[in-house]
């Protein structure tokens, strides 16, 4: 049996600061992933329901202490300058829109359609791994406005946090900043530029509508777990891995999925956006693209343990014992080990977040990087409670 916690090796960064405080007991939301097909909305959206429960089997991640990786030193190394805006929607549209691609896949996008944008000038564009994951052999192709499409080539690509790098040909792009996440407010004003439908440079506007919303996208063959930024810029198929941005030119998040009515009582087509955009924050949409480009891989931070599936109390249950496959329920020497976490132990929160169920764990963790410490509360099998802290290993190591 998979968990959360365990998943087959797939690069690393020392904790930068204290995480926020995180809204409690939120619900899982099971989503639609927002990419757009040319010849119609119906093989191009995922329509997938609200659900407090959540749907889908979370993948898993085992682990011990990583080393430090050189991506956030190559980061550094490539700061981009603030875009010139003079902070309003229009002047935000003019400066940002140069940058914003429409990211076809296959022949004239038969295969799908999505957005992109630049985030270094030599030619690398972040978009969105469900964008670019029907591709196989079939080519990409990049268009930024009022240019010849460019062919595009796939760097790195990561399901979990559904993030993929490209790389043009194509010198002296204007790169977008990233925003720092720790300053994003909920009221902030937010625009997402992209291509919704195919419709190339097309901006909205709205605000922030939420933070850390613990989202599940996509199916059951490829899931992305994201603590998202909620937004009621409208949001479309074909606006997937456009940028939200603030009003100085910073990228705040990565529009990755929208929730969706199916239209019609017997639940035909998904109906459009209906003001429920959820966008990767800009600090994990940064961090992966950054272990992409340098390593062609990217990391997620675990802990070491198998997860029981069947348990439906409250919390995220640790195995009482070996899983199916015969692993350990707790990995020796991994991070829970060292930290005293037991087999059949009830992880109640992390960081004084109370933790629903074993979903909700997963995004909860997917939202920290490899390196930082969390203070857990467990609850033993006789239900007493005891705090532990755990230093999250990544799960290449």
């Amino acid at each position: 049996m998979t968990d959360p916690l365990q998943e087959p090796p797939r690069t690393d960064r020392p904790p930068s600061r204290p995480r926020p405080v995180r809204r409690s007991m939120l619900p899982v939301l099971a989503v639609a992933v927002v990419a757009g097909l040319l010849g119609g909305l119906g093989g191009g959206v995922l329509a997938l329901q609200l659900d407090a429960a959540g749907s889908g089997d979370p993948s898993a991640t085992e682990g011990a202490d990583a080393p430090e990786s050189s991506a956030s030193s190559a980061a550094a190394d490539t700061a981009v300058p603030p875009v010139p805006t003079d902070g309003s929607i229009s002047g935000l549209s003019s400066a940002v829109l140069p940058s914003v691609a429409l990211i076809l896949i296959g022949e004239d996008g038969d295969l799908g359609v999505g957005s992109g944008f630049v985030i270094r000038p030599d030619g690398y564009l972040l978009t969105n791994h469900h964008v670019i994951e029907a591709a196989g052999d079939a080519p990409i192709s990049v268009e930024f406005p009022g240019a010849e499409p460019l062919t595009a080539q796939v760097v790195g690509s990561d399901e979990a946090y559904d993030i993929a790098v490209l790389r043009v040909d194509q010198a002296g792009l204007v790169a977008l900043p990233f925003a720092d996440s720790a300053l994003v407010q909920v009221g902030q004003t937010v625009v997402a530029v992209g291509a919704p439908l195919g419709l190339n440079s097309t901006v909205t506007s709205g605000i922030v509508s939420a933070l850390d919303r613990p989202v599940i996208a996509g199916d059951r063959e490829s899931t992305s777990y994201i603590s998202a930024i909620q937004t009621d810029a409208a949001i479309n198929p074909g606006n997937s891995g456009g940028p939200l941005l603030d009003l100085s030119g910073q990228v705040v998040g990565v529009n990755s999925a929208i929730a969706q009515v199916p239209s019609g009582a017997g639940g035909g087509r998904p109906a459009g956006s209906i003001g429920l955009g959820f966008a990767i924050p800009a600090e994990q949409a940064s961090r992966t693209a950054d272990q992409l480009i340098e390593t062609g891989t990217s990391e997620h931070p675990v802990m070491g343990v198998l997860i029981d599936l069947t348990y439906t109390g409250d919390g995220a249950r640790v195995q009482p014992g070996a899983g199916e496959d015969g692993g350990e329920a707790v990995v020796e020497g991994g991070p829970a080990d060292r930290a005293g976490v037991r087999p059949g132990d009830v992880i109640v929160s992390v960081d004084g977040v109370r933790i629903a169920g074993s979903q909700e764990l997963l995004v909860t963790l997917r939202s920290y990087a490899v390196g930082d410490t969390v203070e857990m509360v467990l609850r033993d099998e006789d239900g007493q409670e005891r705090t532990v802290s755990i230093t999250l290993a990544g799960s290449n190591d």
